[in-house]
């Protein structure tokens, strides 16, 4: 019973249960009336059968000449009040009942009514009012909960619900590999083509943020829309004025920031698709990456006018403006204790910089031909080693960098032709880098041993981009011609 009143009380649902109907029926009927108020006390009735209820009470309570007892119950309690202001002739009645130095059921119980009569009528209205939970009730509730979440595709197969946090319990045994095969396909089409794709940190959903404006929450297992999101179901999708270059979720998932071309940075509400902040000129030019901060409180953002900025969630502007750069900002993150900001740039350059002061740390050309800037595409801070990063620039070799500015490691696609790296990423653990070329390869990197493991050709038109999830070898990539696609091992 102390389960069943606190879903009570944490819902503001009342149930209308009791332990046993045959007993609460019994109890009215031998008029044992401080047990059925009891009973009655946390349900929620309907008006006219509790001042039913309250009424015989106080007639009882009058025969039995507990006068005391029949007055407060008549004056001051919530359904003898009502009956009051909605039949004051029924309430008088009582009120003269009460006042008489006699008591006559004759002039009480009209038309033939008796006592009996009365509590058989009421013990059958309030009846139909209770139902009985069985004991292992709450079990199958929770269970049927679970089985409409993998229905709807909210849970996949074989994940477990942490029914604590309330999401998908993190599988951290899996053993990291590459992809191997094509597991579902988004068409998006080429008008409306993915500029950015972000699975969401408890692995349930993923965002796409398209060339014409609009943002989509998918269901990556059966390659549709989440249609459990109202907004979503309605058609009335999350939308900028310009093509979105970028997203990013909360690590909470209540909130997703997307920026567009004109330099515009919207934070949205997921479950209701509700903007709950836009900066309407967070840059002067297209926003080309976004990050949260781990408590949620600020959005770090980089944009092709050169500039990163730190973004306050409460105030909606700029904290921080860091200048450096010379050409577009292509990536940026914080570093894990939030006390850095790493980014990558057009101009050929890796910069760390304090959170705090805004001022540059260091400047890493990983690498240079003679007046040429080799244009750095993303950074990513290493899963393995948080004192190394992954550089993945526009040529066919990635480096992996420490933070005196030393190559560790080189990891090469081998290819000229077309074998110029687009993006890349990493897995969750940092077992495995993977990139993916102009020619629509992507190269699965092995990061213990350093090797080129595996090849698999992704897309035939020109590739934008690659992501994985945060857990589960599944990774995602889409390219110009509208089209998405996720791969698994």
């Amino acid at each position: 019973m102390r389960t069943y009143q606190t879903l009570q009380d944490e819902t503001n649902i009342s149930l209308n249960t009791v332990e046993s109907i045959e007993s609460f029926v019994t109890e009215i009927h031998q008029g044992h009336w401080d047990t059925v108020l009891k009973v009655v006390q946390p349900l929620k009735l309907p008006d006219k059968k509790l001042m039913d209820l309250y009424e015989q009470i106080v007639i009882e309570l009058i025969e039995m000449r507990e006068l005391g007892a029949a007055r407060s119950l008549l004056r001051q309690t919530e359904p003898m009040l009502k009956l009051k202001d909605l039949d004051t002739e029924r309430y008088m009645r009582l009120e003269n009942v009460l006042g008489r130095n006699y008591f006559d059921p004759k002039e009480v119980y009209l038309e033939g009514g008796s006592k009996e009569k009365r509590r058989t009528a009421i013990a059958q209205q309030l009846a139909g009012e209770v139902s009985v939970v069985p004991p292992a009730r709450l079990l199958t509730l929770l269970g049927q909960a679970l089985k409409w979440q993998q229905v709807q595709g909210l849970l996949p197969p074989g994940v477990q619900l942490d029914l604590f946090r309330g999401k998908a319990a993190v599988r951290e045994q899996e053993e990291e590999t590459y992809p191997t095969q094509l597991f579902k396909t988004i068409k998006l089409g080429m008008k409306s083509h993915a500029e950015c794709v972000r699975f969401s940190p408890d692995g349930m959903c993923l965002a796409t943020g398209s060339v014409d404006g609009i943002i989509e929450i998918w269901n990556y297992l059966t390659g549709k829309l989440r249609k459990d999101l109202k907004y979503q179901a309605q058609e009335q999708p999350m939308m900028m004025d310009s093509a979105v270059l970028a997203i990013a979720f909360s690590r909470d998932m209540e909130l997703l920031a997307s920026g567009d071309q004109n330099g515009k940075i919207f934070v949205w509400k997921v479950q209701t698709g509700v903007t709950v902040r836009r900066l309407e000129a967070a840059h002067s030019k297209g926003v080309a990456s976004l990050e949260f901060s781990r408590d949620n409180t600020q959005i770090l953002s980089g944009s092709f006018d050169y500039t990163i900025k730190i973004h306050g969630m409460k105030s909606g502007k700029s904290l921080k403006e860091f200048r450096g750069h010379s050409s577009f900002v292509n990536d940026v993150h914080f570093s894990a204790d939030g006390q850095f900001v790493i980014s990558a740039g057009s101009d050929g350059s890796v910069r760390l910089w304090s959170a705090k002061s805004g001022e540059c740390q260091h400047t890493f050309k990983p690498l240079t031909t003679v007046g040429v800037e080799v244009p750095i595409n993303s950074v990513h801070i290493h899963p393995k080693n948080p004192e190394q990063f992954i550089i993945c620039n526009r040529t066919n070799t990635m480096v992996i960098m420490n933070l005196q500015g030393q190559i560790v490691r080189y990891l090469t696609s081998g290819k000229r032709d077309k074998g110029d790296f687009i993006c890349s990423t990493t897995s969750p653990r940092g077992d495995w880098i993977y990139a993916v070329a102009e020619d629509g390869v992507m190269y699965c990197f092995n990061a213990v041993s350093e090797k080129l493991e595996r090849t698999l050709t992704v897309h035939e038109k020109d590739v934008i981009g690659v992501c994985h999830h945060p857990f589960q070898n599944v990774m995602a990539t889409y390219a110009a011609d509208g089209i998405l696609k996720l791969w698994r091992p």
